[in-house]
């Protein structure tokens, strides 16, 4: 059997194992977590448009066969706890309680976990908040926005020991654990460079103009909305469209960079970058955002033995290019669009004899690609599904998750740096010591 061969029926393999909850369990073990008598009930915080169209689809994929329920919701805007009640019962069946904010809804004694899906700045504040209430939580990434916040969820989530899934669901998807297996089994050779962008063409993306022009403040909760972030006036726009203003959200960096950026970090056993420069704007879409809508970064990895660079650009004008990871070695090139290993680049026989040395040349193949098999059909992101699938099985098994906290925090200090150089102008590198972004020789913060 040649290496390739080997290779890919072993990640196959490991794929599926992992897809399926990142345990290998024991019929014995995998009995009593199936069946176990006693429901998980789950209360949701904060009703996005994320977790309409994928998180709940994919909860209910689920839910009956691990036995887990939603019982609450909280949300500010008594808008959405309305057609929340309305969601849920039309799709679901349940009655949920409906909670004006998180003091109301630890007050309950009837959940176990929370899935939180509210604004960027805020899922860090709510994790540790779930920490402190001995709850397991799904978490939406980006995990945090300044390092006081990742800091303050890291250290909740240590103490209390809660079971904790980032929404990082590319950690649970067939072809890119796949990827991680081919890159650990080191016949890819080192990293030398990582591209990567996420490109689009959409006026319309984060924004919400109807609502923005039918919500009141009467009807929600500013104040508490803004958490620790400076006080400001009712702002519909921030409150609504808030992946557009900093300090709510980074925008890209948060947003698409957290996704991406992870995969870096998973891949390699990194945890973040040396440092990072960056440059961009609002180039096309001036509307009154402070977040950029061009964005490029370059990222530095590794020691003084050896590193690599990512370069990462993402533009909201021009959707050309679309979402591409590139890793490429001495020998050629991973491609997690089209899935294949190949040699493109890798270094020639003619080049390589001229410099006394050999040629080096990766053997094309397509990695396997290792789908969930859900119990459902409803739930069109198949990753999300089995990340779901993954944290369900992990909150009964107390098992750590295939995107732990420490994943969450190790995409923050990536994150925050990008966005820190974007905002000074200046190099951002990590103090390990202080666990702080550093430009200039001054604490990034806002």
């Amino acid at each position: 059997m040649s290496d390739r061969r080997e290779f890919i029926q072993k990640s196959s393999v490991g794929a599926a194992a992992l897809t399926a909850g990142g345990l290998t369990f024991s019929a014995k073990s995998y009995g009593r977590i199936i069946g176990a008598n006693e429901k998980v009930r789950v209360a949701v915080i904060g009703l996005s448009d994320r977790f309409r169209s994928a998180l709940f689809p994919s909860f209910m994929d689920h839910a009956k066969e691990q036995n887990f329920e939603i019982v609450a919701l909280s949300d500010l805007w008594s808008v959405r706890r309305e057609t929340g009640k309305e969601f849920f019962k039309k799709n679901a069946g349940w009655d949920v309680a409906l909670c004006r904010n998180n003091d109301e809804l630890y007050e309950r004694k009837d959940f176990d976990a929370v899935v939180i899906s509210t604004p960027d700045f805020a899922h860090a504040l709510h994790l540790a908040e779930a920490a402190g209430h001995k709850k397991d939580a799904y978490c939406e990434k980006p995990f945090a926005e300044t390092m006081a916040d990742a800091k303050a969820a890291l250290s909740a989530c240590h103490k209390n020991n809660n079971v904790v899934q980032i929404g990082s669901q590319r950690r649970s998807t067939g072809n890119y654990i796949a990827a991680k297996e081919y890159l650990n089994s080191g016949k890819f050779g080192d990293i030398v460079t990582v591209e990567m962008c996420w490109n689009v063409n959409q006026p319309g993306r984060w924004r919400r103009p109807e609502e923005v022009k039918a919500i009141r403040e009467a009807d929600t909760d500013w104040k508490r909305f803004q958490m620790n972030r400076p006080e400001t006036a009712w702002d519909p726009r921030k409150y609504l469209e808030f992946r557009l203003f900093w300090p709510y959200s980074s925008g890209i960096a948060g947003q698409w960079m957290s996704h991406q950026i992870d995969t870096v970090h998973w891949f390699t056993g990194l945890a973040h970058p040396r440092s990072v420069a960056a440059n961009g704007g609002i180039y096309q879409w001036k509307d009154g955002r402070s977040n950029a809508d061009t964005l490029t970064a370059v990222f530095d990895y590794g020691d003084d033995k050896k590193g690599f660079q990512v370069v990462y650009t993402s533009r909201f004008s021009n959707s050309a290019g679309g979402t591409k990871e590139l890793y490429f070695s001495n020998g050629g090139m991973l491609n997690l669009d089209t899935n294949k290993v190949t040699s493109e680049g890798g270094l020639t026989e003619r080049e390589a004899k001229a410099m006394g040395l050999k040629a080096n040349l990766l053997e094309s193949f397509e990695l396997p690609k290792v789908a969930m098999a859900t119990s459902a059909d409803t739930a069109k992101d198949s990753s999300t599904s089995a990340h779901m699938m993954n944290w369900m099985e992990c909150v009964r098994s107390r098992a750590k998750t295939h995107a732990p906290v420490e994943a969450g925090y190790s995409h923050a200090i990536a994150t925050i740096m990008a966005n820190a150089a974007f905002r000074t102008g200046l190099q951002a590198t990590f103090d390990e010591k202080l666990q702080e972004v550093v430009c200039g020789g001054k604490v990034f913060k806002y």
